[in-house]
């Protein structure tokens, strides 16, 4: 009896768990707003979200996750990454636990489309918080842009109002000194990117009083522009950019865990692992020509805004859309 109530009572534990997790992800702004940036940004694949709604939570039970598990976790849809380890010692271990493994039947790859769009949630609360973004052409499989991208993303950098940490935490960034460090009631104010295969969101997150939300969105237009603008940027601000993003992907390569995870990553996105001088070589050759390409390239796609709080004054998406124009 008790052998047969156990599974049921799992089971039971991991809904309630799931249910937590739900909830909590109400309470999140930033967390809530990087979900929903998908749920808006795309149709199809990308736009399925990763944390179930409360209604779904109901109709699971242990058929239908014993039917995904057989469906997903198959031997044709996994890959063993490891660091530190002799292959052959690797191959040993591998051939032990994976040759009964059950290969799974073919799946097509779903597809997903960048629409772009608008959502607003009303939650009681001062602050308002936005998250404005745009197509990342190609994803990860455009190598060259991703790492364009990358670069990017550090140039522009940003963080919160109260960050410690100094000059090596990002202060040096255009965010901070252009935006932060200029307007007191920004409480935050950053680059994002969450990139895909072949696709993917590069935007800015922000967080301000409600009544200085217009500006702030404005703003963040601003900045996306002035990247996108020749000679907005300077030499002397893309290499420290670039030194940058080389030093947190050496000083990141130096775990294992990093390596194993980099390992798998490249081998499901390329089917090779490509060294890391390739990419290095990459970001070295990036110049201030490259950067404002992509940056005209990512501001011609429509943009996806969403925002959490007191959102009354976040600015209409037509003003936003006329605005990039």
């Amino acid at each position: 009896m008790l052998s047969r109530m156990l599974p049921r009572l799992r089971s039971s534990a991991r809904l309630v768990l799931a249910r937590e997790e739900v909830q909590e992800l109400q309470k999140n702004p930033e967390r809530f707003l990087h979900e929903q940036l998908n749920l808006v940004g795309f149709s199809g694949a990308l736009a399925n979200p990763l944390i179930a709604p409360e209604d779904a939570l109901a109709r699971i039970n242990d058929k239908i996750i014993q039917k995904f598990y057989s469906e997903n976790f198959t031997a044709d849809r996994v890959v063993l990454a490891a660091s530190g380890v002799d292959h052959e010692h690797l191959l040993g271990y591998a051939d032990l636990l994976l040759k009964d493994w059950h290969k799974g039947t073919p799946i097509e790859k779903p597809k997903s489309t960048y629409v772009g769009g608008d959502s607003r949630h009303k939650a009681d609360s001062d602050m308002t918080h936005v998250a404005l973004a745009f197509e990342v052409p190609g994803g990860w499989l455009q190598e060259r842009d991703a790492t364009i991208m990358t670069v990017i993303q550090t140039l522009m950098g940003g963080g919160g109002s109260f960050s410690s940490g100094g000059p090596g935490k990002g202060m040096h960034s255009r965010l901070y000194l252009r935006v932060l460090n200029k307007y007191h009631s920004v409480e935050s104010f950053s680059a994002f990117s969450n990139v895909y295969d072949s696709s993917g969101l590069f935007g800015i997150y922000l967080t301000t009083p409600s009544d200085f939300v217009a500006k702030a969105v404005d703003i963040a237009i601003s900045e996306l522009v002035a990247v996108a603008t020749p000679g907005e940027v300077t030499e002397v601000e893309l290499q420290r950019a670039k030194n940058s993003t080389i030093s947190s992907v050496l000083m990141n390569l130096e775990s294992r865990v990093v390596v194993a995870e980099d390992i798998g990553r490249q081998m499901l996105s390329y089917g090779c692992r490509k060294p890391i001088d390739y990419f290095l070589q990459c970001m070295e050759e990036i110049t201030l020509d490259d950067v404002a390409t992509f940056a005209r390239k990512m501001l011609a796609s429509q943009p996806t805004m969403v925002s959490w709080g007191n959102v009354d004054k976040v600015p209409p998406y037509e003003f936003i859309c006329k605005r990039l124009q």
